[in-house]
């Protein structure tokens, strides 16, 4: 049976959606898979007045990033 690796966050992201600055709750989490793939699942805990799809996309690859350099918590 495979190991996976997951790991928990809780947090605010602030963000400038059509020039106004908002604050969105969210949740999201890491998984390092036994083939060295990185999953990122996020859930937005309020209504995003701008299209779902493009932004998830935009924040899970800001998310990679910061891990990628380390800057998230253990």
């Amino acid at each position: 049976m495979p190991i996976y690796y997951r790991r928990f966050y809780k947090g605010v992201a602030v963000v400038e959606l059509l020039n106004k600055p908002s604050e969105i709750p969210l949740e999201f989490q890491i998984e390092h898979k036994p083939t060295g793939q990185i999953e990122i699942a996020l859930t937005i805990e309020e209504k995003v007045d701008y299209p779902l799809v493009p932004f998830q996309k935009e924040l899970k690859k800001f998310i990679g990033t910061l891990d990628a350099e380390g800057k998230l918590p253990n």
